[in-house]
């Protein structure tokens, strides 16, 4: 089975199921949110070991903020994060390392901070008014984003994007994909009193912008610790942090872009 064909067959099957669970809401989410959490996160340690993070506290950190999310907001979202951050701390303390503090407690924030963060404002966007057609919007947004993306830079892509970042990238790719985002944000959210014909589209801007720099954020990691995917979990996507990388800034741009426009 050919990459491309394994792409498109793990999104076919993925998505409706995702869209499901949003649907649903509540535990539901939540439990595929930390299950998405966990193993994002241990493919990222993976990646990261030569730097000994503190791999428990790494899990009790995203777990505490997703949690937050979900049952307080995002003042408990930040309460889960500092938790995860004295937990990271203490941990480190008890444990036998040869890395300094600076070294395993920053290897493992930055993963907490990142896939935590990421995660959780998937739970704020559900828990706002017409939560569920926002999730759908931002979800189905990054889909097409990088879909379009994918296929315009395959077909058209002359220009690098990143060339010294990530190679495959192209300036017809991001376009497209951008395209793409603002096109679904602006069907999905017209006339729906959600926002103006106006706001979604600087929505779907945002929403594509943020999902591009989130894919070049984990090109750039991967990139510095030499690693080629997060993991094969998905096949033909590689790891779940491949799968999500564009989400895990799309969600918070797009939650933040709708505090400012509502």
């Amino acid at each position: 089975m050919s990459p491309l064909v394994s792409r498109v067959l793990v999104a076919l099957v993925a998505l409706p199921v995702v869209l499901g669970v949003v649907w649903l809401g509540g535990w539901w989410l939540f439990a595929l949110l930390a299950a998405g959490a966990v193993v994002a996160l241990h493919e990222y340690t993976t990646m990261t070991r030569q730097l000994r993070p503190v791999l428990l506290g790494g899990y009790l950190g995203v777990l505490a903020m997703l949690l937050g999310a979900t049952q307080g907001g995002p003042v408990w979202l930040l309460g889960g994060f500092m938790l995860g951050i004295a937990f990271t701390f203490v941990l480190h303390l008890v444990a036998e390392t040869r890395q300094p503090p600076t070294v395993a407690i920053g290897a493992t924030v930055l993963g907490v901070a990142w896939i935590g963060f990421g995660l959780a404002h998937i739970a704020l966007l559900r828990d706002t008014e017409e939560g569920r057609l926002i999730v759908f919007t931002v979800l189905i947004a990054v889909f097409a984003a990088d879909t379009m993306a994918f296929f315009a830079g395959r077909l058209l892509g002359r220009h690098k994007l990143a060339p010294t970042m990530s190679p495959g990238k192209t300036w017809e790719g991001f376009v497209a994909g951008t395209i793409a985002a603002v096109a679904v944000a602006f069907f999905a959210l017209y006339d729906q009193d959600v926002v103006t014909t106006g706001e979604s589209l600087l929505l779907g801007l945002v929403i594509g912008v943020a999902a591009t720099l989130g894919d070049l954020f984990e090109s750039a990691v991967k990139r510095d610790l030499g690693v080629k995917d997060s993991g094969r979990l998905l096949a033909g996507h590689g790891g779940v942090l491949d799968r999500v990388d564009s989400l895990l800034w799309a969600g918070p741009a797009a939650y933040i872009a709708l505090l400012a426009l509502t």
